[in-house]
């Protein structure tokens, strides 16, 4: 059973950056769309980014474009998500996601899930 497992969550003022991290243990996932979603309180899961393997095809949210970068080092068998320009809306629990599907939009779109890092923004 493949578990994906995230690092990197944490406190940060509005303005500041944060690096995610996401890998899978368990096996390699070849040729799997990885991506982030994210889920604040009181709201549903949404769509972040995502990267597919050849990292030719990285759509991100109109929330995060241009704040945002996901990247994938297929050696490491990592994702990662840098954020910069944090903003308090910013502030959720962010999930790692993998997939067969070129795009993960939806959350019926993912095959594997992270166990979620919590991501707060102070203003």
């Amino acid at each position: 059973q493949v578990q994906l497992v995230e690092s990197g969550g944490g406190l940060v003022q509005a303005g500041g950056s944060l690096r995610l991290s996401c890998a899978p243990s368990g096996r390699t996932l070849s040729g799997y769309t990885m991506g982030w979603f994210r889920q604040a309180p009181g709201k549903a899961r949404e769509f972040v980014a995502n990267i597919n393997w050849s990292s030719d095809y990285i759509p991100y949210a109109d929330s995060v474009k241009g704040r945002f970068t996901i990247s994938r080092d297929n050696a490491k068998n990592t994702v990662y998500l840098q954020m910069n320009s944090l903003k308090p809306e910013d502030t959720a629990v962010y999930y790692c996601a993998a997939g067969a599907m070129v795009l993960m939009r939806r959350a019926n779109d993912v095959d594997y899930w992270g166990q979620g890092t919590q991501v707060t923004v102070s203003s």
